[in-house]
């Protein structure tokens, strides 16, 4: 198995990255903002995207967005095929990722919006923390990205300011200040904790989806 930064070779996957992302948003019943062949394909030839492959075969993908003039950049779209599941492979695509974009950006702050309490787990261990949304970028682009996502109302119903994702944001400034407090103190990973927050947030807005389309 081989995670590589992708290129314009690799343009000939971009029709199966797709369908594999629509295929597993469909599976869970999760929103998810749809990405067209076109738009994998400009990640790919701007080197803003790793690619799985287990010789010729597609296993996974991950890709780099960059918003509010490089102030931030968002580690979107990560997918693995279902025939490389359960086998750490996800975690191996988003450490690459996220070490590409410190590498490419380094003065920018990463994050990202999930509902996958997955997601969170890798994103926490690679220095991530839950913020709010309003610690995230504030460029309309980005947000106009979760119209085509089923949760989309939820988000303009709180003016923005929360949505069933959580947002979640790696700051390299604050983690340089504050690395030699945390040496000494324990902060694992609590999934009862983040699994508790998605339950919050699915009751206060989920009801209220129901009856918005009835």
């Amino acid at each position: 198995m081989k995670i590589v930064v992708a290129n314009k070779s690799h343009s000939k996957y971009a029709t199966i990255i797709c369908e594999t992302m629509a295929e597993s948003a469909k599976v869970r019943g999760t929103g998810i903002a749809k990405r067209t062949p076109e738009y994998v394909i400009t990640k790919m030839e701007n080197s803003n995207a790793v690619i799985a492959l287990e010789g010729d075969k597609f296993a996974g993908f991950c890709y780099i967005e960059v918003w509010s003039h490089e102030k931030f950049v968002a580690n979107s779209g990560l997918i693995v095929h279902p025939d490389y599941r359960n086998m750490g492979l996800a975690k191996r695509i988003k450490k690459e990722i996220f070490n590409l974009s410190r590498e490419k950006f380094p003065k920018a702050k990463i994050f990202g919006i999930t509902t996958g309490l997955a997601v969170m787990k890798i994103n926490y261990e690679l220095g991530y923390k839950p913020v709010t949304f309003s610690e995230l970028t504030d460029d309309p682009t980005f947000w106009k990205g979760c119209q085509t996502c089923k949760n989309y109302d939820i988000l303009q119903r709180t003016e923005q300011k929360m949505c069933l994702c959580t947002g979640m944001l790696y700051d390299s400034e604050i983690k340089k200040t504050k690395k030699n407090k945390q040496a000494s103190h324990d902060h694992s990973y609590d999934k009862k904790v983040l699994q508790r927050l998605k339950n919050i947030k699915q009751h206060l807005f989920l009801p209220k989806e129901k009856e918005h389309k009835k």
